[in-house]
């Protein structure tokens, strides 16, 4: 069922000529400083682990608009860059930088591209787990950054951002959320006030194949509203050269969504560009 239009505030591409890693190939055939990593995969299951990454995820999704006839690819860039504070703290950044498409609109103002709403998240993390738990907690931040007003919310926002998770094994299971206030920005558009909940599981084969599911629903606390896709789908650790990579495949599918917003199937494409220590 659609409602009001919300704000959705999510966090994770291009295939080259790559072939799948074994287990054994990947140790063997990457440089010394990357086979001393324990397991990249599943280092990168964790959004806050000590490590450099440029994530690019390309998002496809359909059925926008009263007719439906509406399209939308998103490109999130989101670079990864920690930080060492001292021997127990990390400082982790991750910023997402949207590059939006929009097609098929029978209103043609609406078909438009560009640059959407950049989000910047910090969080402030200890080295080692705590009983077991991998955990950050910072702030968020909403920069009104889209060159067209169809492609963002035109308001500064800030807020509190939380991560948890725990690693057992292949196993990686927790969950991402945020709030975002707006405080500042063109008082003639929508203010915003949402909390974004994305719990998450991934499993790390011994071929290094990833598998995920996760969902990422978005409340409107002033429309008291939902959006919520869920998506699932694979990871594949790969090589070219020197460099080790991550790409996927996977699906989408919207369980709620806002008056206008996407309905049924969407694709989701991962590409990761790795920078172990």
């Amino acid at each position: 069922m659609k409602h009001t239009q919300v704000l959705s505030i999510c966090t994770a591409s291009a295939l080259s000529t790559v072939s799948p890693l074994s287990a054994q190939d990947f140790q063997q055939d990457l440089p010394s400083e990357v086979s001393a990593e324990p397991d990249l995969a599943t280092k990168l299951a964790n959004p806050l682990a000590a490590m450099i990454s440029m994530p690019v995820q390309v998002n496809f999704d359909q059925n926008y608009g009263v007719d439906d006839q509406g399209e939308v690819w998103r490109s999130n860039i989101q670079p990864v860059i920690p930080f060492s504070l001292n021997e127990d703290w990390n400082l982790i950044s991750r910023t997402i930088v949207p590059i939006i498409e929009q097609s098929g609109f029978t209103n043609s103002a609406q078909n438009k591209s560009g640059l959407g709403d950049i989000f910047q998240s910090v969080w402030l993390s200890p080295v080692d787990p705590v009983k077991g738990w991998i955990m950050g907690v910072g702030s968020a931040l909403l920069i009104p950054t889209a060159t067209n007003e169809v492609l963002g919310g035109d308001q500064w926002g800030v807020g509190p951002t939380v991560v948890a998770l725990r690693q057992d094994g292949p196993w990686t299971v927790g969950f991402l959320t945020n709030h975002v206030w707006s405080f500042a920005g063109d008082s003639n558009r929508n203010s915003v006030n949402a909390t974004f909940i994305q719990p998450f599981i991934n499993y790390v084969t011994k071929t290094k194949t990833s598998f995920y599911l996760n969902s990422e629903s978005t409340f409107d606390w002033q429309a008291e509203q939902w959006t919520s896709p869920v998506n699932f789908g694979a990871n594949q650790m790969v090589k070219i050269g020197d460099q080790p990579l991550q790409v996927g495949l996977g699906a989408r599918y919207w369980l709620e969504s806002a008056i206008g917003g996407p309905e049924g199937w969407g694709l989701r494409l991962n590409f990761v560009m790795l920078f172990p220590k």
